[in-house]
């Protein structure tokens, strides 16, 4: 499995060694010792979840104010756009944002920490989202950041204006938002 950090470097892109031939292929999808020391300390996931959307879906960009998630995060049929938005006011780069393509075919997979709000839309006609998460859903605590804030800047590979949930539609601007110290 390599590991490559991102612009932001706490953000770690995973791309596994694929072994394949005419019949099929084989991957290790997750490693606890390889992923520890890539990120560079103990991680204890508690929490699988599993999404479909269609295309031009975008959903996010998510975090809980306490509980706060690490996510795990890959695709497993179609493609997405996937953004992790740095929301810890002492960081260097607090309201900067990364953004890779995931996909079923490139089978890469995305390490977003806690303190960052986190985010995607669907590409593919339809798309399957897979993400572990070191602490549980507490939907008291979730807070939403836009999608489109124009702050943080996220340039979204779309054309039309994409499909979002209500919840997400009212979400703050980073400005406005309850964010990590």
């Amino acid at each position: 499995m390599k590991s490559t950090r991102l612009a932001i470097p706490d953000v770690i892109l995973f791309e596994p060694k694929v072994f394949g031939d005419e019949r099929g292929f084989f991957f290790e999808s997750f490693n606890q010792l390889k992923f520890e020391e890539a990120v560079g300390h103990k991680v204890h996931f508690v929490q699988d979840n599993h999404s479909r959307s269609v295309k031009n879906v975008l959903r996010g960009l998510h975090y809980q104010i306490q509980q706060p998630q690490g996510k795990l995060v890959r695709v497993v049929q179609g493609e997405v756009f996937d953004v992790a938005v740095d929301i810890r006011k002492s960081s260097p780069t607090f309201g900067k944002w990364v953004g890779e393509i995931l996909s079923a075919e490139n089978k890469r997979q995305l390490w977003v920490p806690e303190g960052f709000a986190h985010g995607f839309v669907t590409l593919s006609d339809t798309a399957e989202f897979l993400y572990k998460t070191t602490d549980y859903w507490a939907p008291a605590f979730e807070r939403c950041i836009r999608w489109d804030d124009m702050t943080v800047g996220i340039q979204w590979p779309i054309v039309d204006t994409p499909v979002v949930s209500t919840k997400d539609a009212i979400g703050k601007s980073l400005l406005e938002a309850e964010v990590f110290a």
